[in-house]
């Protein structure tokens, strides 16, 4: 099945370069074809706004000009066919350009930049904005979005403790040295709600066009575990908890027919979701979870998985609507 574009913003920025850089080494991996999208408004340092089309064609000229600078830099070192690059300049608040020209991608792939929660509730982020309004998955990529992966040690310390499976972690480190970073997996996380599905099939997706194994974690509480087992009248024990935990990992996968041909590994953890999918980025490529849709004031308040994920995590994050 032929995958539909990524979308990459950029700006000229570190962060956009780290994004576009993502972006065109998946695209090597899956066939895609990239558009490298520069939205732009003329508070930018270009002088006195234009009058007529003669000036205006003159502005679209030399931001064309550098946003092909910037694909030449973000794509050293990798073998991109650059014919499967578009380079797109648009007349716009950059948010505003992604969400309409991505809004039939595969994927809006754009970088994460270093601010904390306090401010980026207060000043605001482009990655806020398109997590919160686009319909299509949007993949937030760190600057060293590329984790070294060092000895065992250094996956023992994310996975542990609390909730840490022996198992897991002697499998990530096999898959993680057989090649360097090029095998690390695609880690999502899962909770049985519909958004969750819709990040599997999603991961998944990746899984098979990158060749990456898939790691399906889900990270439970005995109430949440309760919730979903419709558990009223009885405290189950600790052993019949993660029994079911087990199975309810394994049935979410069996409900989604995935492909056979994906290496697809589900778990259970007894562990708060947010910390769980935290010390999983530590070594996974890539981390995808579902948004449940809480933003602004609710999201910083109420806390939200998907937004502290988005904040801390060691890897590039991609949320699911």
């Amino acid at each position: 099945m032929e995958l539909a574009d990524i979308v990459a913003g950029v700006d000229g920025s570190d962060e956009s370069f780290a994004a576009l850089h993502w972006a065109l080494q998946e695209a090597v991996t899956t066939g895609q074809k990239v558009n490298a999208v520069y939205g732009w408004t003329h508070s930018w340092d270009m002088g006195e706004r234009p009058e007529t089309d003669a000036e205006w064609a003159k502005i679209h000229k030399l931001i064309t000009m550098e946003l092909d600078e910037w694909a030449t830099k973000a794509s050293a070192g990798i073998e991109f066919d650059r014919d499967k690059l578009t380079l797109t300049s648009v007349h716009a608040a950059g948010s505003t350009a992604l969400l309409t020209l991505g809004k039939n991608a595969q994927q809006i792939v754009v970088g994460r930049r270093s601010l904390n929660r306090l401010a980026r509730w207060f000043l605001g982020s482009m990655s806020d904005s398109l997590v919160e309004k686009s319909s299509v998955p949007v993949t937030i990529v760190r600057v060293d979005a590329v984790p070294e992966v060092d000895e065992e040690e250094s996956i023992e310390n994310a996975l542990s403790p609390n909730g840490s499976d022996p198992q897991l972690v002697d499998e990530l480190a096999a898959e993680s040295q057989m090649l360097g970073n090029t095998v690390m997996p695609i880690v999502v996380g899962i909770d049985g709600s519909p958004v969750s599905q819709r990040a599997l099939a999603f991961a998944a997706e990746e899984a098979q066009a990158s060749g990456r194994p898939l790691h399906v974690l889900y990270c439970w509480r005995m109430k949440s575990l309760a919730e979903l087992a419709d558990r009223t009248h009885a405290v189950p024990s600790k052993e019949e908890a993660e029994g079911y935990a087990q199975e309810f990992v394994k049935s979410e996968v069996g409900r989604a027919h995935l492909d056979p041909a994906i290496a697809v590994h589900p778990h259970a953890f007894h562990i708060n979701p947010v910390k769980g999918l935290l010390r999983a980025s530590r070594y996974a490529n890539r981390l995808i979870v579902g948004s449940r849709g809480l933003h602004g004031l609710d999201a910083m308040v109420l806390g939200s998985v998907s937004r502290q994920l988005l904040d801390s995590a060691h890897c590039t994050v991609t949320i699911v609507h």
